[in-house]
């Protein structure tokens, strides 16, 4: 039997996990990657062209949000399927000054007209996944453009159109097709129903345009020059919301979002989420991201649980690295919400007393389902299916004086809604929120309500050193499974004593709510025998994470980006 599901497994890569867990974005292939050394300043991002914008900003004296403003707009054009100004973003960012962490939620809102019910069909069923995601009912409040211009307000050196310029000329002029990009087209079932989406990417007989041709996107070009002139309020009020409204609204399953959803929308500065491990300080982000205290609770787990006196990339790592998952994950699902509409028990859920009784679940043989516990200031609520699915991107930047972004972006699935306005492509981020409100008579906390923004796995991270300073930036797209890529690039670095590089490069492997999975074709499959007599149940899939990360060294800094994908390091 145990062979029969290893190899249905390896045949469903897409399969998804137990309660929902998709895979992330589509596999496109591995490319080795060397560690990149800058004396200055750096930039990893997921492509060639966005960094090349980020290390012009640099260049030109500007500052690590600076330069994220420029990266942002960039990816939006050569990598739409992941992020853009159609959607949301979490920015963590550094003041070497200051000696300060800051930390920004540009999560999209739920339309105030949304209610609990929103994906439950006439028969009390949540309505299927595809069904809900491509369609105008998805798409959330975009919040990415607010708090970008809120985070250069406050940290910002540059004019903000010049930020933009970059952008505007490779969408006026034309970009190659990325390699990536026109892979993912090719196994896409919905985008090329969009008819603005079908022009730019596909050719007349609806195949996408194969890789190296040159795309030009005149109208995202335009819309740039509007909110460089004019600030985000070119885009949150006038005829570029109007436009966004009346695609949401006219879609063949229309949606309920407002011009007055676009015009109230505020980005927030948020409380990071920080804590210790092995002697280090580690800051994430809060709710409503799920991402900072379910890795930093996964970390606290394993220092409790001999995770020091496991060999690196051992049987016993990998057990006990997907038994704290597990613990993390089950907490994760029922707690974390907005915490705008829900209390969140943050710090139960990383006091160390909880995080000792937790630990001590942990045994010689896989748990297969962990329950979630009841920390200090938890409210009694139900667990609820997860429906994040993975379109996102990170990027992780330190400039000449020392500050450093750490931004995950993302407009939800792949290709987001799959509609197209002014250039841009459109969130699916309600499809976030749990499908079904309650479940055994108890409310989910991440249900649907106006206003409300979904539950993330987004992880932006900083490391600090045992003295205060700025040790590492990294983060990763991956829907759920961010959580699992982040603390396993950590865990590489801070317990293995890899460099950045090494630690993303290392095989993905973990657990949430349902088996154990190893990423296909790596070396860690040679431990399935072993995870197996210990109870665990595999899976073996592909895992295209998109870890991109800085470290400080001797003389300046040491960038590592994914091999799993397009991204690169530069710096100067």
């Amino acid at each position: 039997m145990k062979h029969l599901l290893r190899l249905l497994f390896a045949l469903l890569p897409g399969l998804a996990f137990a309660q929902g867990l998709l895979q992330p974005e589509g596999d496109t292939g591995y490319e080795a990657k060397q560690a990149v050394v800058a004396a200055h300043f750096m930039v990893v991002a997921a492509n060639p062209l966005a960094v090349d914008a980020g290390v012009e900003i640099l260049r030109s004296g500007g500052t690590a949000v600076d330069a994220a403003v420029a990266v942002q707009m960039v990816l939006g054009l050569v990598e739409p399927q992941s992020s853009g100004i159609g959607g949301g973003l979490f920015l963590m960012h550094w003041d070497e000054k200051q000696r300060a962490v800051q930390s920004y939620d540009g999560r999209e809102t739920a339309p105030m007209a949304a209610k609990p019910v929103r994906f439950v069909d006439p028969f009390g069923r949540p309505m299927d996944r595809y069904e809900a995601i491509v369609s105008g009912l998805s798409v959330g409040t975009p919040g990415a453009l607010r708090a970008l211009e809120l985070a250069h307000r406050r940290h910002g050196r540059l004019p903000w159109a010049r930020l933009f310029e970059p952008a505007i000329k490779l969408a006026q002029e034309g970009f190659p097709m990325p390699r990536r990009l026109s892979l993912l087209l090719g196994h896409e079932r919905y985008l090329r129903d969009d008819p603005a989406a079908r022009s730019l990417y596909y050719a007349a007989d609806g195949r996408p345009l194969p890789p190296g041709t040159r795309i030009v996107n005149a109208a995202y070009a335009q819309t740039l020059r509007q909110i460089a002139a004019s600030g985000a309020d070119a885009f949150y009020r006038g005829p570029v919301a109007a436009d966004i409204v009346a695609a949401v609204r006219n879609h063949a399953r229309p949606g309920d979002l407002a011009e007055e959803d676009l015009a109230r929308y505020a980005a927030k500065e948020r409380a990071p989420v920080c804590a210790g491990y092995r002697g280090r300080r580690l800051c994430g982000m809060g709710p409503p991201s799920s991402g900072g205290v379910t890795v930093l609770e996964l970390l606290g787990l394993l220092e409790r649980a001999g995770f020091d006196r496991a060999a690196p990339g051992s049987e016993l790592a990998l057990h006990l690295f997907a038994e704290a998952g597990r613990l993390a994950y089950a907490d994760r699902l029922r707690y974390i919400a907005d915490p705008d509409f829900v209390p969140q028990p943050v710090a139960g859920l990383l006091d160390p007393a909880y995080l000792d009784a937790r630990a001590k679940l942990i045994g010689e043989r896989s748990m297969g389902a962990a329950r979630p516990g009841r920390p200090h200031g938890a409210l009694a609520l139900a667990d609820a299916p997860d429906t994040e699915v993975a379109g996102t991107s990170h990027m992780s930047i330190v400039d000449a004086a020392g500050n450093a972004v750490a931004m995950t972006t993302t407009v939800e699935s792949q290709f987001g809604s799959r509609i197209m306005v002014r250039g841009f492509l459109l969130n699916n981020q309600m499809t976030d929120f749990a499908f079904s409100p309650e479940f055994e008579g108890r409310p989910a906390a991440n249900r649907v309500e106006g206003g409300k923004r979904p539950r993330s796995s987004m992880a932006p991270t900083f490391v600090f050193d045992r003295d205060g300073r700025l040790q590492a930036v990294i983060g990763s797209p991956g829907g759920a499974a961010i959580i699992n890529y982040v603390a396993k690039a950590l865990v590489g670095m801070l317990d293995w004593g890899l460099d950045v590089q090494a630690a993303v490069s290392l095989p993905n492997f973990g657990a949430s709510y349902g088996p154990t999975f190893i990423e296909r074709g790596s070396a860690y499959e040679d431990r399935a025998d072993a995870l197996e007599r210990r109870g665990h149940t595999l899976n073996f899939s592909s895992q295209t994470s998109g870890l991109h990360g800085i470290e400080r060294i001797a003389g300046g800094w040491r960038g590592g980006a994914d091999p799993r994908r397009e991204g690169v390091a530069r710096g100067e």
